[in-house]
């Protein structure tokens, strides 16, 4: 009892519970969700799996975001960051028909990632070192991107028929569970171990709190908001790599659409206060697969893709209704009301009590 009073006031109550309901609803209501099935070639395959799969990009999306909203920033370019990422590398391997690649996949890999860091560097000199409002910084990359991408793709959709490529969002051979998992495990992982063996989550959280204390601190407050921007170019590159490869094709359009959302909604759920400061990069992790799940659910039931943000933007109320001060008052004062309520009632009955005696 005491373990889960310690839980309901810990920040991964919101979105465990969450994630939760979401999974019992589609436990009752979808057809053999939770039906695991495998190939003969040893692939696992199921609706599970296709949430774990497709939440991969939101879960590395959603890392970079948790770190720029924890210093009161916010990064709404790493959609089109996505789209920059997607194109780089699909445009050095190439579309040859014979399958050939026109570059090394490596080369071309490590191009689009160092392209997705390089964008996060721009939004972090706008932010960092120009004092630009981040909305405005970011806008300007989220506007100027899907741009950059069709000039580099020249207007088309250009399909990667290079078979490794595959690889990045698909099964290795004799592997049970898709690529992109294990890259997104080995991301969170990474974070954590940061964030346990280093100051950096201090830094960031001092920052985010309040940046002129932190800089009479001794924290060099330019250099960390830099950095986190450049980290979250960094995931989105990442992802980019993968939303490629999970169509393997490079569509200048549609690659990272409304992902920035996503991310934002993902790391809000998690708990994160978007006003900055603390941060639970757990909390993100599982809102991002919350909000996957969510997509899901939604396909399921038949909603279409056109009528799916109602329903996040639904949440977002929710989420935001539930941390605002006015309702964290309400629920203060009920807890308080209760209990005095309890007290009462205990006194009531010992009275009683001593009044039989």
């Amino acid at each position: 009892m005491e373990m889960l009073k310690k839980f309901s006031g810990s920040s991964l109550f919101l979105p465990v519970v969450a994630l939760t309901v979401l999974l019992i609803f589609n436990t009752l209501f979808v057809d053999g969700f939770l039906t695991i099935q495998m190939t003969e070639d040893g692939h696992l395959y199921g609706r599970l799996v296709d949430i774990l799969n497709r939440s991969c990009s939101l879960i590395i999306l959603a890392l970079g975001m948790t770190f720029v909203i924890a210093t009161s920033g916010i990064d709404i370019s790493v959609g089109a960051v996505v789209a920059i990422s997607a194109a780089v590398v699909c445009t050095l391997i190439g579309g040859r028909g014979d399958g050939v690649a026109e570059m090394p996949m490596s080369v071309a890999m490590l191009a689009a990632v160092g392209v997705g860091v390089l964008c996060g560097m721009w939004n972090g000199l706008l932010v960092a070192k120009f004092k630009i409002q981040a909305v405005v910084a970011t806008l300007i990359l989220m506007t100027a991107g899907r741009g950059v991408a069709q000039l580099m793709t020249e207007g088309q959709i250009i399909t990667v028929y290079y078979k490794p490529f595959e690889y990045i969002a698909g099964f290795l051979p004799n592997m049970p569970l898709p690529t992109n998992i294990f890259i997104a495990l080995a991301m969170v992982i990474l974070v954590a171990i940061l964030m346990k063996k280093t100051s950096i989550g201090l830094f960031v959280q001092s920052v985010g709190i309040n940046p002129t204390a932190a800089r009479y601190a001794g924290i060099n407050v330019t250099m960390v908001i830099f950095l986190v921007y450049a980290f979250s170019g960094l995931c989105a590159g990442v992802s980019g790599l993968i939303e490629s490869s999970l169509i393997r094709a490079a569509d200048a359009n549609n690659a990272g659409l409304n992902m920035e959302m996503d991310a934002i909604l993902a790391v809000a759920l998690g708990g994160t206060l978007l006003s900055g400061g603390k941060f639970y990069v757990g909390g993100s992790v599982i809102g991002a697969i919350t909000i996957q799940t969510l997509t899901t659910t939604m396909y399921a039931l038949g909603v279409s893709a056109d009528q799916l943000p109602v329903v996040k933007a639904a949440a977002v109320i929710i989420i935001c209704l539930i941390q605002s001060k006015k309702a964290q008052e309400m629920f203060d004062k009920w807890k308080a009301s209760r209990h005095s309520q309890q007290k009462n009632d205990t006194k009531a009955v010992i009275g009683k009590a001593v009044k039989q005696l």
